[in-house]
């Protein structure tokens, strides 16, 4: 595997696993909306955790959800995949670094680096997927409540924490990917080239294989000529 690409893959990683912890404790993932509000005195904004209202006077306070199981099974889900996010993602970061060429963990087995490599790809993709997943779920409620015209209640719209997640998780998945798709060049290479090498050590085999049993054969053969023919 390419020592550039296996780099430039753990950076990517890095920084959408950065990402998402910079994503998951931020208070601004919906904000309340002035759409049709002619006078705003207060603004609301929440995340996974807490919800917080700050006045005209700029004084805000803030209030932790009191029951997880009050909550929208939306929002728990969210919290629940974003965790796994960012568990996949350290995962990911720990298997990457053993298998990267230029690291000197694990030896150098480089067909084994690039195992290791591939695996931590993967656990980027999953990480990427689940931040996904949450984000885009957390924002379609958003929406929903937004273009209701029955909702009687609050209405938000997205925050910044939610575009910094879509962000985390297209990194990941691109360095994921960046990693599955280059062991897997490296391995069809070794294969077409361990077919390339073989080829001609066969043919050479039995070509000699075959001289030497003409030798053999032709040795074997009773001259019908004695030694006074050739005088």
């Amino acid at each position: 595997m390419n020592a550039i690409v296996e780099a430039f893959a753990f950076f990517l990683g890095f920084l959408g696993w950065l990402m998402v912890g910079v994503a998951l404790p931020n208070r601004y993932w919906r904000v309340s909306t002035v759409d049709g509000n002619v006078i705003t005195t207060s603004t609301i904004y929440e995340n996974l955790w807490m919800s917080c209202a700050t006045d005209s006077t700029g004084v805000h306070n803030c209030r932790d959800f009191p029951s997880l199981l009050a909550l929208n099974g939306y929002i728990q889900a969210s919290r629940a995949l974003m965790i796994a996010a960012i568990v996949f993602g350290t995962f990911g970061l720990t298997a990457t670094l053993v298998g990267m060429q230029c690291s000197k963990i694990g030896g150098e087995n480089y067909i084994l680096k690039g195992r290791i490599a591939a695996i931590g790809g993967v656990f980027f993709l999953l990480q990427g997927i689940c931040t996904m997943i949450a984000i885009s779920w957390y924002a379609a409620n958003i929406t929903q409540e937004f273009f209701d015209q029955f909702y009687a209640g609050t209405k938000y719209e997205i925050g910044e924490g939610l575009y910094i997640g879509w962000s985390s998780a297209i990194l990941a998945i691109c360095g994921g990917s960046c990693l599955i798709c280059a062991w897997g060049l490296m391995h069809t290479l070794l294969t077409v080239t361990r077919i390339l090498h073989s080829r001609p050590y066969r043919y050479q085999q039995s070509s000699r294989g075959h001289v030497l049993s003409t030798q053999a054969t032709s040795q074997s053969v009773p001259s019908n000529y004695g030694r006074n023919a050739y005088v």
